[in-house]
């Protein structure tokens, strides 16, 4: 879509500000957010003790502050149940607790559309009136809320069918002709797929929301064949939503209510734009203050804006995961680890460790460093002695030219074959 907006095609006049006032409204609200973590966050209070809201001006002072990991939770969780001391409300203020597998618990906080999901909704296309069949979990996970609860905050109404019973749910759909679907792309793969089966007519559905898995072009065309537009987006069950795809169809919008950062996986440090790396979100939910919160996911930033109007930043999508850890020789090797040896040699500007099988069958580490010119003589030896003492492990060193490095978020690639 290339024409001019119309109001009527975005949520609110917050999609389609000028980027420089997002930015000083983000970072204003951020400062604030931060003195309420120190504050009522016994957990943000201690990892973010000598910072104050009015230090964190601009991006360049947000990634000085330390991340959180959700691969970290779990452990968290467990010292401190039931949040890590992680919210910023008594336990009485929050709406609901979910649990994710692990098991991780997640607060919603108890505000209209608390997960933020009603923007990627309308995005859909989704207006007031019209049914939503929402067939993510209402059981434990808060997936199904996600999307209820947006739902009803763009004023449609919603019918919970939840997870599994594929006849019923076709038969219901031909029913109650609702005009929306929320929900995986798979299931409602598998819906279309019944109903053709039971010789149902569910042909009312015209648009869908889903999330939870990739949406795949051979899905996403066998819905427009269908009749069905279908838009993706990216949220977790820590931040709620945090980016959707629009009419354009490139790339997905930032949620307002984030500030998203692209870091070299293993570390807090963000990449150039373009560059692919792990997503980290800061979420402005003083209920819930994630800040620097490092998903596990690997995307990328797109440049300028969208061609459908909104202004905000865009993301690629999910990439796939960036925990890369893996065994050598019985032992651990950690992104966080290959970086260490990179922030000890600033002649080198990228590099990814290379984990492969020799004739042996043994296990051969082999970390390959862009230069932005020729390596001197003692380099290779001195990067060879950091790659051991880091890792405890030996390992080859060589050098590549800059740029030469695939841009796919790797800073580990497991090589070995096991067949």
């Amino acid at each position: 879509m290339t024409s001019s907006p119309h109001f009527d095609d975005h949520y609110d006049v917050l999609e389609t500000r000028p980027q420089e006032v997002r930015e000083r409204d983000l970072f204003r609200r951020l400062a604030d957010q931060i003195d309420h973590a120190r504050t009522n966050s016994p957990y943000f209070g201690r990892i973010l003790a000598d910072v104050a809201g009015r230090d964190v001006p601009d991006r360049g002072a947000l990634a000085r502050l330390p991340v959180t990991r959700k691969s970290d939770l779990i452990v968290l969780q467990k010292a401190t149940l039931p949040f890590a001391g992680m919210t910023g409300v008594p336990l009485g203020k929050l709406g609901r607790v979910f649990a994710s597998p692990g098991p991780i618990y997640d607060p919603q906080g108890d505000r209209p559309d608390p997960w933020r999901f009603g923007r990627a909704l309308y995005a859909a296309g989704f207006r007031t009136g019209s049914l939503v069949h929402n067939t993510f979990a209402y059981h434990f996970t808060p997936a199904g809320f996600m999307m209820d609860l947006a739902a009803r905050a763009i004023g449609c109404p919603v019918f919970p069918a939840g997870t599994g019973q594929s006849e019923l749910q076709a038969q219901t759909i031909a029913d109650l002709r609702p005009a929306y679907y929320a929900g995986t792309p798979s299931f409602l793969r598998i819906l279309l797929e019944k109903a053709d089966e039971m010789q149902v007519d569910i042909s009312s559905i015209r648009r869908a929301a889903v999330s939870g898995e990739a949406f795949l072009p051979p899905v996403r065309q066998l819905l427009a064949d269908r009749g069905i537009a279908g838009f993706q987006s990216y949220g977790t069950a820590d931040l709620g939503m945090v980016a959707y795809e629009t009419e354009a169809r490139e790339g997905l919008v930032l949620d307002e209510e984030v500030i998203v950062e692209i870091v070299r996986p293993g570390t807090g440090d963000p990449v150039p734009e373009g560059e692919v790396g792990e997503v980290v979100v800061t979420v402005l939910a003083p209920d819930y203050p994630l800040i620097r919160f490092a998903t596990g996911d690997l995307s990328a930033l797109l440049p300028g804006a969208s061609p459908c109007g909104r202004t905000n930043m865009r993301i690629r999508g999910w990439m796939g995961r960036a925990d890369q850890t893996t065994k050598v020789k019985g032992m651990f090797v950690h992104p966080s680890q290959v970086a260490d040896v990179v922030k000890r040699h600033p002649e080198i500007l990228k590099a990814r460790l290379a984990v492969t099988h020799d004739a042996d069958r043994n296990d051969v580490m082999t970390l390959a460093c862009e230069t932005a010119t020729d390596a001197s003589d003692g380099l290779g030896s001195a990067v060879a002695t950091s790659l051991r003492d880091v890792c405890k492990l030996r390992g080859e060193v060589r050098f590549v030219a800059a740029g030469s490095l695939p841009n796919d978020g790797k800073v580990i690639e497991d090589g070995r074959r096991y067949d």
